[in-house]
């Protein structure tokens, strides 16, 4: 069994590497009906500068299909009210629709109990969780972390404070010229002293899927704990938990047609259990007096205050909607958009695109020479195309490449080769105002 739901398993859109291990699987199908996708999204229609939007800033920030706003706008006009302790009907209801998106969830990652899943704010917040509770309860002094060149800065700082404030030992993990994830390197990185590897599955800055099987193996077969963050696999991918054996991963709504504000963090229940509250106040408590506090049981212990809890019923219909699509079908798309556009960027004279790995998620990020990034993403703006320009919380990794930024296009179920067209035209024009 794979990382990836029993389910048809999608790839990201790329061959495989030399001994890595597929994380997700091709199969090709004919039957994507684009344009009654991109009429499931509003704001595909609107116009930027007198001209049709082109969104190519998934990455970062992926739009909402019509099912995920009519949740959202039901909710808060039908069915609101707090969570939990209320016995009347709306909060009854409230609490079903919350409890119920979080069983989506479970059962889209496939984890044991819908104890392990945890609502945060986001990604960030949940790498910030088991950072202060599961740092603060298994990490000593000298004890090693290990985290790779491609990670997002919400993947390196929280462990960089953690190191200093623990006197811990942060290890990084290399890439290659092409942004390939060098396996035997960060094998050889482990030693007895390594306590947890934090690895991303996919790369936001270059798109490179790295071999996470192969990573968390690697750990688990050491007695390392191991966190992925799952942020840009999530939504090219069934990722199933169990079978990929990590301790923790983390994902965020906002990437995934979902409502911004929300994000998942999932734990194995044993370590969950064994770790101290991340926040206190109402809803985490079992019993509190001026003596002392017990804690509620999973997950309510790791949800302080009010939940998100409109957010997280449009990230349960945002889930739904790419089930109904169909997760072979999108990756079936978007591995034929990556090809499409590197082919019309490549023949962009100029054009340097960053990361070529050999597996890759949908995401391309180039340079063109003599122009910054910056300009790049504001004049293509004007032809209404927009794209990402800057480091992409992933100054390292620019660094690496010697690089202050790249401009970014990251493509979604949504996109089409007339989009990727309307990209390398624009950028056509880029060079001209600039010649």
């Amino acid at each position: 069994m794979t990382a990836v739901s029993q389910r048809a398993r999608p790839d990201l859109g790329a061959n495989e590497g030399a001994g890595a291990t597929a994380m997700l699987h091709v199969s090709a199908v004919n039957d994507y009906d684009l344009t009654a996708i991109r009429q499931d999204f509003p704001i595909l229609a609107r116009t930027v500068y007198d001209k049709p939007l082109v969104y190519l800033d998934n990455a970062a920030s992926a739009q909402k299909p019509r099912s995920v706003i009519e949740a959202v706008d039901r909710h808060y006009r039908e069915d609101y009210a707090n969570v939990h302790r209320g016995l009347h009907y709306l909060s009854t209801r409230s609490t079903e629709l919350y409890e119920g998106a979080r069983e989506t969830i479970r059962a889209h990652i496939n984890a044991a109990s819908t104890k392990e899943i945890i609502f945060t704010r986001g990604a960030t917040e949940g790498i910030n969780l088991v950072a202060a509770s599961y740092g603060a309860m298994a990490l000593q002094e000298g004890d090693e972390i290990v985290i790779s060149t491609l990670e997002h800065h919400s993947n390196i700082v929280p462990w960089q404070l953690l190191a200093q404030a623990k006197g811990l030992v942060l290890k990084i993990a290399p890439v290659d010229e092409d942004a390939n994830f060098l396996f035997d390197d960060y094998v050889d990185l482990l030693t007895e002293r390594t306590k947890l590897v934090a690895i991303t599955a996919v790369s936001n800055a270059v798109g490179t899927i790295t071999p996470i099987e192969a990573i968390v193996q690697a750990a688990r077969e050491r007695g390392i704990a191991t966190l992925v963050d799952g942020t840009q696999a999530i939504v090219h991918g069934l990722v199933d938990v169990q079978a990929l054996g990590c301790d923790f991963m983390v994902f965020s709504s906002h990437k995934v047609y979902g409502p911004s504000g929300v994000g998942v963090l999932y734990g194995r229940e044993a370590l969950l259990d064994a770790m101290p509250p991340y926040q206190s106040g109402g809803e985490m408590i079992r019993t509190v007096s001026f003596e002392g506090t017990s804690f509620a049981d999973l997950p309510t212990k790791f949800e302080a205050g009010t939940p998100p809890i409109v957010q997280a019923i449009g990230l349960g219909a945002a889930i739904d909607y790419l089930n109904g699509v169909g997760f072979e079908r999108i990756a079936a798309h978007e591995a034929d958009l990556l090809a499409y556009a590197t082919e019309r960027l490549e023949a962009v004279e100029g054009i340097t695109i960053v990361g070529k790995a050999e597996r890759k998620a949908s995401i391309l990020s180039f340079t063109l020479d003599g122009i910054h990034p910056h300009d790049i993403g504001t004049l293509v703006d004007r032809y209404g195309v927009a794209v990402r320009a800057g480091h992409h919380c992933a100054q390292p990794l620019m660094q690496r490449y010697d690089l202050p930024a790249t401009a970014r296009a990251s493509f979604g179920l949504y996109n089409s080769r007339a989009e990727a067209d309307r990209l390398a035209e624009a950028l056509e024009q880029v060079k001209r105002i600039f010649a």
